[in-house]
């Protein structure tokens, strides 16, 4: 693999373009059985799929965000992007361990704290944000109690 790409032209090295390797790797094992061995070839070509999955993704979910002059990414854009790819079978799973996540957490969704007192704007985005999270688990059947994985 070649470990720099054009990094004079000032694109993107590719060691910052894809996932380390041993956390692919460390991933990969995990649900294999303890006796298995993964080669180097089948790490770095499941480096490639996944960090090209993510960037995907994450391509459609900050165009949302764009369109809607947001300039944070969410675990929702996330949702939505995924849906909005057809990868619903992934999305929902996604949404339901967000939402477990955020109720242990005990953070309600985009409910940080803006850095400047002066941003008002922020806090529309918020309560939004928050409405229509608090919306879609209402029309799912998704309560704190009753987000099952």
């Amino acid at each position: 693999m070649v470990d720099n790409i054009g990094a004079e032209d000032g694109c993107i090295k590719e060691q910052d373009r894809l996932l380390p390797i041993a956390n692919v790797g460390r991933i990969m094992k995990q649900i294999l059985p303890s006796n298995a061995k993964v080669s180097k070839e089948a790490k770095e070509t499941m480096q490639e799929c996944v960090s090209e999955f993510i960037s995907f993704v994450t391509s459609e979910a900050s165009e949302k965000c764009w369109k809607e002059r947001r300039k944070t990414v969410s675990g929702d854009d996330i949702c939505c992007a995924m849906e909005m790819l057809g990868l619903d079978n992934y999305a929902g799973p996604l949404r339901r361990y967000l939402y477990r996540y955020r109720d242990l957490e005990g953070e309600k969704p985009n409910q940080q704290k803006p850095m400047n007192n002066n941003s008002g704007s922020n806090d529309v985005e918020q309560s939004w944000s928050y409405r229509n999270t608090q919306q879609y688990r209402n029309n799912q059947g998704l309560t704190s109690t009753s987000a099952n994985f």
